[in-house]
């Protein structure tokens, strides 16, 4: 046999072994394709018994010798049932291909085969319900891994920024921040080119909208015009083509307070304001939500006690992370839930907030506010490379800390800014422990590095 005999024998064996994918379990394909071939086969019968009966009872007239003809009758039985099953059922295949590329092709991403994507959709449908706590670039770094794993992903959003673009909006419009929400709709959206691109532009200092993100201000002018925030940024999920979705912790205005020991003199001062903490480049002491009673967002109750996997961070620590769990029903929520909990380090320390810290040290600052044995798992970076500039430290685990059999650690940084977590690395990380606590939802190509 030729080469190239054998490459065309290859290349159709592909196609066929590709179109037999639609009879792959999990599809939600082959039920209403039995379906329909149960409609046509009945469609044909009755058609047949009708011209049967036509058959015996008609006079002899000039066109009965056509339907003798196109029935085949000239052919013994069984040949004729094999060819009218052959050509019925390639028929149908034909025509449920030509529709189906005729109905969906407007909607395929370019170089995807339909079944592929079909595949892959209720794949990541069936994934793990996963919630994630947070606020700044590093949540929207978890959400962009993870949707790679599951659609059923909540970012549960702080809501006491109050610089920058978002503050500004925050104080002449009276609105929740936007800010964080932004960033978590444009990770998760499914279309991260133009249009992701259009929500993260920051306008020019010579423009009068100095600072101002498009996506802010869009959020912004639809909570005026749905008359809500929260339908805001469902309707701001919708147009980005979000699964998933971001919710704010709490519904409130809410303002972070701060006690911070100044470094020069050790003495206490109070700080008003989620952008004002970092500044003093003191040691925090303590934090707190002005009012001190504000109550979740209901749907993230919700998300909480219904999830299988609950990560806090990473994130600034007392700015980014605390926030939300102040919230105390929310914060009850995270303690009843039974799904994994797991606490994401920051990879270097931050300014003002966490000068020298371990990794211990952050997990300490967050128990001292939602108690103990909270975590199932604590996930540290153990790769040290790369320049994280000045004034930054890489944020460590402790000697002996191998005693704490929570700890986890692998290599997660970003190779291009070792001061951030890997987006793949980090959503790898958490797949494979959750499918080493509760089995193998999906099997990955490699398993993360261990170090106890």
């Amino acid at each position: 046999m030729s080469k190239r005999r054998k490459s065309r024998l290859r290349v159709f064996w592909l196609e066929v072994s590709r179109s037999l994918r639609w009879f792959a379990p999990g599809l939600g394909v082959k039920r209403w394709l039995a379906l329909l071939l149960a409609g046509i086969t009945l469609m044909g019968v009755g058609l047949a018994m009708f011209l049967l009966d036509i058959y015996r009872n008609a006079p002899d007239t000039w066109w009965l010798p056509a339907i003798q003809f196109l029935s085949l009758q000239f052919l013994a039985r069984p040949w004729r049932v094999a060819i009218f099953a052959i050509l019925g059922v390639s028929l149908v295949g034909v025509g449920i291909w030509g529709m189906n590329r005729s109905l969906l092709v407007p909607f395929l991403r370019p170089g995807k085969r339909l079944v592929d994507q079909v595949a892959e959709y209720r794949r990541l449908e069936r994934g793990p319900r996963v919630v994630a706590i947070g606020g700044g670039h590093g949540l929207a770094t978890v959400l962009r891994g993870l949707k790679a794993y599951t659609h059923n992903l909540t970012a549960v959003v702080s809501v006491a920024d109050d610089g920058g673009s978002s503050g500004e909006l925050r104080r002449a419009l009276g609105i929740l921040p936007p800010g964080d929400i932004r960033n978590c709709l444009a990770a998760l959206s499914n279309d991260e080119a133009l249009l992701t691109h259009l929500f993260q532009y920051r306008f020019g200092e010579d423009t009068g909208l100095s600072g101002h993100s498009f996506g802010n201000l869009f959020i912004s002018a639809l909570a005026d015009i749905t008359g809500s925030f929260e339908e805001a940024v469902a309707e701001s999920g919708r147009v980005l083509s979000v699964h998933g979705q971001v919710l704010p912790a709490t519904l409130h205005n809410v303002r972070l307070v701060a006690d911070v020991q100044l470094p020069h003199d050790q003495t206490e001062v109070r700080v008003e304001g989620e952008s004002k903490i970092p500044r003093l480049s003191g040691r925090v002491r303590r934090v707190w939500l002005e009012p001190n009673d504000a109550s979740a967002f209901p749907p993230v109750l919700q998300a909480v006690l219904s999830a299988d996997i609950i990560l806090i961070g990473p994130g600034s620590l007392y700015t980014s992370l605390l926030p939300p769990l102040l919230v105390q029903d929310l914060l009850a929520a995270i303690r009843t839930s039974r799904a994994l909990k797991m606490y994401i380090c920051n990879i270097a320390t931050q300014a003002g907030e966490t000068e020298m810290y371990t990794c211990q040290d952050h997990v300490r600052a967050l128990e001292e506010v939602i108690g103990e044995d909270v975590f199932d798992f604590i996930i540290c970076n153990t790769r040290y490379e790369g320049n994280l500039g000045a004034g930054v430290q890489w944020v460590k685990m402790e000697q002996g800390s191998t005693e704490d059999a929570r700890l986890y650690g692998a290599d997660l940084i970003d190779p291009d800014h070792p001061w951030r977590h890997d987006a793949e690395k980090l959503a790898k990380t958490i797949i494979d422990l959750y499918n080493e606590r509760t089995g193998p939802l999906e099997k990955t190509k490699d398993s993360a590095t261990r170090s106890r």
